[in-house]
């Protein structure tokens, strides 16, 4: 397998592997362990590589020379080889967990003990990196096999460790089109209040995970089936049952809409996820009748709001936010992209998250009715007037008007965009003709 790695994942390995041997060198026991191992098994290439080992983080500093102590108290240290960062964790046992996230301490284990703390069985198995041999004590191969994702032991006791595994345990199922162990899947139902103790961050990051892993409908779909949904994001719960007019949205309510533009999602940015799940956040709140036809007038405008407001409760960034703020308003803007004069059309196709917003009016439209015909004209259109032609050189600037006699302040930026109007129109395209445009319609300094 390693020669179809993957030249970081390669290199990853390879410092991995040096970690390994010089634990063992030193008469320590040491191994690869967790997710490098289910994805080996699996044939993907590892993101990372964990390493496992009886020695305690003071004999794992002392015999590199970088070290990170990131979790000295929970036995993990991280060793940095070539530029790589190695998580190298003592075995151990944890002690109770009080805050539904973290133990208040471990103590060192043997590996078959450390294997039973861990949350999956996919993800507790152990890989001496040598001779190949994968080290099971918890039945992980077995359900790889079978494509089950079962919790090691009690799932209600794994829940209430780290209330956060139950977002893993949906997100590894979605991702490897895995089905959910019945007593693992209705512990999730059981235990499905608990989240709304953790961090708004850290479901954020599993959210988004959910969303760009692959298998984010299946992903929505669990969600919803356990109840997870109301509880981390009851916006999107709320979508169910919500009729949309079927000469549109012949899919059905919102819900359904939703589910089928996840389910088209190829490898997404953040902000493209999230604006794709958001995209009709506010139709619920929006939604009315006018005689026989189903409206929901304002959910764009309404939307932008509510979903940089989710964004912010999930603790994303604030470019992630206001491009999903900018999605969300815009996601119908491109059907009036053929009636746009040709300046309007010019700064539509200009702005900066133009490729994110056609490509969710392309994955809206083939979640609805089908209908690619104003996208298709917006990718056009892009491609015939071209990227310099759209954001062309001003042919003024402030300065420019300042020394004619306008004076500073806010009539000299609707002068500007007046002259970049022309000039996307096509009807001025030199210094002088603006300066005479200027001259003829604004006359000289304000006068």
């Amino acid at each position: 397998m390693e020669g179809r790695l993957s030249h970081s994942t390669a290199t990853a390995e390879r410092s991995a592997r040096l970690v390994v041997d010089r634990l063992r060198d030193n008469g320590f026991t040491a191994l690869f362990a967790g997710g490098c191992v289910r994805d080996r098994l699996r044939g993907d290439e590892p993101a990372d590589f964990d390493v496992a080992t009886d020695a305690d983080p003071k004999q794992v500093c002392a015999l590199f020379e970088r070290t990170v102590p990131v979790g000295v108290s929970f036995g993990v240290v991280l060793v940095l080889v070539d530029g790589i960062s190695i998580e190298v964790a003592q075995f151990r046992a944890d002690e109770d967990y009080v805050d539904g996230r973290h133990p208040v301490g471990v103590r060192p284990a043997t590996a078959e003990e450390d294997a039973q703390r861990r949350d999956f069985t996919i993800n507790g198995m152990f890989l001496d990196p040598e001779t190949g041999e994968v080290i099971d004590y918890v039945g992980g191969r077995a359900d790889l096999d079978a494509g089950i994702l079962r919790a090691i032991g009690d799932p209600n006791e794994r829940f209430r460790e780290d209330h956060l595994r139950l977002l893993r345990a949906v997100r590894f199922a979605a991702r490897f089109g895995f089905e959910i162990e019945s007593t693992t899947l209705h512990a999730i139902g059981a235990n499905a209040g608990s989240l709304a103790r953790i961090a708004g961050e850290r479901i954020g990051d599993e959210i988004v995970r959910i969303l760009t892993e692959g298998g984010a409908r299946r992903g929505f779909e669990l969600l919803d089936q356990t109840g997870l949904l109301e509880v981390v994001l009851p916006e999107i719960s709320a979508m169910h049952g919500v009729e949309q007019s079927p000469d549109f949205h012949p899919e059905g309510d919102v819900f359904e809409h939703t589910l089928r533009l996840l389910e088209n999602l190829r490898n997404p940015s953040e902000s493209l996820a999230l604006g794709a799940l958001l995209h009709d956040v506010s139709k619920p709140e929006c939604a009315g009748r006018k005689g026989d036809r189903i409206t929901f007038y304002g959910h764009c405008e309404r939307g932008e709001v509510r979903a940089v407001e989710i964004c912010q409760r999930l603790r994303r960034s604030r470019e992630v936010w206001d491009r999903v703020g900018y999605l969300v308003r815009n996601h119908l803007r491109h059907t009036a992209a053929p009636e746009m004069k040709r300046s309007t059309l010019c700064r539509f196709l200009a702005a900066d998250g133009i490729d994110e917003l056609l490509e969710l009016a392309r994955l809206d439209s083939l979640a609805g009715n089908g209908d690619l015909s104003s996208y298709e004209f917006c990718m056009r259109q892009k491609e015939s007037i071209g990227r310099e032609a759209l954001r062309p050189p001003r042919l003024l600037n402030g300065r420019d008007l300042i020394d004619l006699g306008w004076q500073p302040g806010p009539e000299i930026g609707a002068i500007l965009e007046a002259i970049e109007d022309q000039q996307l129109e096509g009807l001025l395209n030199s210094r002088d003709e603006a300066l005479g445009w200027v001259r003829e319609h604004y006359g000289a300094g304000g006068g």
